[in-house]
């Protein structure tokens, strides 16, 4: 589905924002906030990160505002993608008591989910979500936690304009324009947007607010917007690379990474598609209840691979070499392709710097591989 394109000026974005308020939306939205864009929420469109343009490198993520520069979304993503508004970093699964009679009583504890409108999502975050929905939901156990907030989720998309140097969506086939998974998309210019719907959710926000034709101008404007991001992302050896990775297990370079990384998992709690987890019982000193906890784990973690009184991957070496591998190997076998969707946070949210696409440049070889 695709509503025929239309124009919202600028100063009529605060109608955006009020049409979706009206259908009863809890709205979040990027922000400038503790030097980073993250996502919080959005009352008003003075919130939205006006003039911030953001640069990232290998282990450096750093913001500056540009006064008299008008546009809310001229930055590449934060650290925080759809993630965490999906498959909660620790939420509680169930609960069980003992009743009068000694007996376990054991009750879910499904979420309650509001109605949520997350606004500036990008290309590679809209593919990410793709990709937990075929783990969480796509299964014969879907999640009941991740169903109900994935229920009551509307998406309002912006089209990429200013990657940043670590970004590589372009290689991985999800960005920086989004082709689906969206309710509405923007792409913005200094004087609006050119707005899409791509759900009847979507179209009915768009009847609802004051919109004028796009012009010949601003069609040419976005193109040559779009082309231009096109050409500044970043590239990895190629999108399968299963077969050299699991042909490279024994290759150098797994210590050479292993000397730089600090197994602290910040890569995988900021990758947008990473679901590894970990479980734990919540019991008073009383034994009458426990409560069943689930919060993200890392791969890079000692208790990731830890098997009755063992722990299988012992060195950084193996954690790592779990992770690039399973990340961009076998999860063809699971999912039909890559685990990464090329939105670059693993780089500059590593503390070292470790640039994941120089390390499968050097393991898998050529652009060819």
């Amino acid at each position: 589905m695709g509503e025929k394109d239309a124009y919202l000026l600028r100063e009529r974005l605060p109608l955006l924002l009020e049409a979706v308020q009206a259908e009863g939306y809890e709205c979040i939205g990027p922000q400038w906030q503790n030097e980073a864009i993250v996502y919080d929420i959005l009352n008003q469109v003075e919130q939205l990160p006006h003039g911030v343009q953001v640069n990232q490198y290998p282990g450096e993520y750093c913001g500056e505002i540009h006064e008299g520069n008008v546009r809310c979304f001229a930055w590449a993503n934060g650290p925080q993608a759809l993630k965490p508004f999906l498959f909660a970093p620790r939420e509680t699964l169930w609960r069980v008591h003992r009743d009068n009679d000694g007996r376990l009583q054991f009750e879910s504890a499904t979420p309650e989910a509001p109605k949520r409108a997350i606004f500036g999502v990008r290309a590679c975050d809209l593919a990410a979500l793709a990709l937990q929905d075929r783990h969480f939901l796509e299964s014969d156990f879907p999640d009941p936690a991740y169903a109900a907030r994935r229920e009551n989720l509307l998406l309002i998309a912006v089209n990429c304009s200013h990657p940043a140097s670590t970004c590589f969506c372009a290689s991985t086939g999800d960005g920086p324009v989004a082709q689906a998974g969206y309710d509405l998309v923007l792409d913005e210019l200094d004087d609006g947007f050119m707005i899409q719907a791509g759900t009847e959710e979507g179209q009915a926000i768009m009847a609802r607010l004051n919109l004028i034709p796009v012009t010949d101008g601003h069609r040419e404007a976005i193109e040559i917007q779009q082309e231009k991001a096109h050409e500044q992302l970043r590239q990895v050896p190629g999108k399968q690379l299963r077969d050299a990775l699991f042909a490279n297990l024994d290759h150098e370079r797994w210590d050479d990474v292993a000397g730089r990384c600090l197994s602290c998992g910040n890569c995988t709690s900021v990758c947008p598609t990473c679901f590894c987890h970990s479980e734990e019982e919540l019991a008073p000193l009383d034994g009458g209840s426990s409560e069943h906890i689930r919060q993200w784990d890392s791969c890079f973690t000692a208790g990731h691979s830890y098997i009755h009184g063992l722990t299988i991957r012992q060195q950084t070496r193996e954690r790592y070499r779990q992770w690039l591998t399973h990340k961009f190997g076998s999860w063809h076998d699971q999912y039909g392709r890559s685990g990464c969707v090329g939105c670059g946070r693993c780089i500059a949210w590593c503390p070292v710097g470790i640039d994941v696409t120089e390390e499968l440049q050097a393991i898998c070889g050529s652009d060819d591989a």
